[in-house]
Parts: C-alpha cells; structure tokens; sequence
C-alpha cells in the first residue's frame, strides 16, 4: 500500500513547465520520486528551472521544444526516448490565456488559443502514446480547467479549449485504455499563477472569487502536486478518462 505514490523509477515529461503550475507539478513528481523532465521553449527559463530542482537534489532534465508544431512535439519525444529513457509519465500542462469580450476577440489569438490549449495535448499526446502503447503502459495527465465545465464573460474561446481538452482526455481514454494507458485530466480552479496574477491584483475579482468559492480564497499551485502524483501511480490503476477537478468546490455550487 506504501508504493502506491511512490514513482521512484519513473520518467516524466511536463509540458510548459518552466514556472506556474508546471513547474510546481515537476518538482511535486520529483519529490515523490519520479526523474522530471522540464519543458519549455525559452531555454534560459528551462534551464533555470532545471538546476533549481537540481538544487535540491531531485533528478531532472531539459526538453526544448516547441509543442504547438507536430513536428517538433514528435522530435520532442523520440529525443526523449533515445537519450534520456523510456517516457512513463506525460502531463500536458502547456497553455495560454487571452481574455477579451468575444465580439472584439481578434482571430489571431483564437488560432493561438486553439493551438497552444488543445493541438498541443494531441501533438505531444499522440506522439508519447506511441511508444507507451508498444510497452504496455503509461499515464497521460492534460490539464483541464474549471472552464472545461463552466464560462464566464472574456474567455469564451479559452473555455471552447478547456472543454475540447476534457473531451479530447475522454478520447483518448477510449482509444488508449486498451493497450494498458490510463489518461485522466485534472481541472484547476483558480490558482495564483502568473497566468492569473491580472485577476489576483484586482481586488473586486478576488472578493468576487473567494465569494463564488466555498473554499473561500485562490488555489496555491502545491495544492495540485497531490492530484497529480496520484494519478501518476500505481494508487489510480484502474482510473481512466475522467477528469479531476482540483478547485475550492467552485464547480459545485450555482
């Protein structure tokens, strides 16, 4: 019963991981065990996340790639592969926001959403799942959001991702479970994140979240650590295509 978080033994590749929720979910899987690799585009951010885990003593490797291009997400991942060892543990966290009323939302930006938010998930997803799928096994997180299940005014666009990325968690699950892969979604409420950090400095957002949340207040990112983890190990074996909302209660209540 007591290797059931334990992923000592275990790789894992977290997309978008260089600071925020990312990099609080690498360091949470390194420290129960799991060899982390950080990903990111910007190498100096990559970098400095890496010897900051380092510095601690936990286990941890770079990966930059781009992982809204198909072609780098699948360089990306044979790399991985072929020079660090076979990938156990893909969480695919990697995302923007754009927050903007819809009728003014700029096309652009929804083709940046729909690509950053939810091609990515099937870029790196598909090409991960390939070599688990030879093996056996594997675990496959995406990161959803409490806007895969709600929407509120500015983000419509970005709740049209998150909704896919709970879906796509399904899909996956459907096609995937077969060959011994578990996928699952965790969905974040809202956290102090620097993708957040507009909201947490508006105090007329913040007194109308802690309100809105039964909890009372925001998410800190080492709140998501434990949800992760578990999914990671062998203590969610028989779990697969849901999606775990990690939010203060917030989707509970009207």
């Amino acid at each position: 019963m007591k290797n059931l978080f334990d992923l000592t033994g275990r790789l894992a590749l977290i997309t978008g991981s260089s600071q925020g929720i990312g990099y609080a979910l690498a360091e949470g899987l390194a420290q129960h065990g799991a060899e982390v690799i950080i990903n990111g585009r910007t190498p100096e951010s990559v970098k400095r996340a890496v010897a900051s885990l380092k510095d601690q003593g936990l286990s941890a490797h770079a990966a930059i790639f781009d992982v809204t291009s198909k072609d780098a997400a699948k360089e990306g991942i044979d790399a991985i592969e072929a020079d660090i060892g076979p990938l156990d543990i893909l969480i695919n966290n990697a995302g923007m926001q754009f927050r903007t009323p819809l009728e003014d939302f700029p096309a652009d930006k929804w083709e940046l959403l729909l690509t950053t938010n939810i091609s990515s998930v099937f870029y790196v997803g598909q090409a991960a799942a390939k070599p688990m799928i030879a093996r056996g096994q594997g675990k496959i997180i995406n990161i959803a959001s409490v806007q895969s299940e709600l929407a509120r005014p500015g983000i419509a666009p970005y709740t049209a991702t998150k909704g896919a990325v709970r879906n796509l968690t399904r899909g996956m699950c459907a096609d995937w479970a077969k060959y011994g892969l578990q996928i699952n979604a965790i969905a974040p409420g809202y956290f102090k994140t620097p993708l957040n950090q507009a909201l947490v400095d508006n105090p007329e957002f913040s007194s109308w979240l802690e309100k809105r949340t039964p909890a009372g207040r925001w998410g800190n990112v080492e709140e998501l650590v434990g949800a992760a983890v578990f999914l990671s190990g062998r203590g969610s074996s028989f779990i697969n295509g849901h999606t775990l909302y990690v939010d203060g209660g917030i989707t509970t209540c009207l």
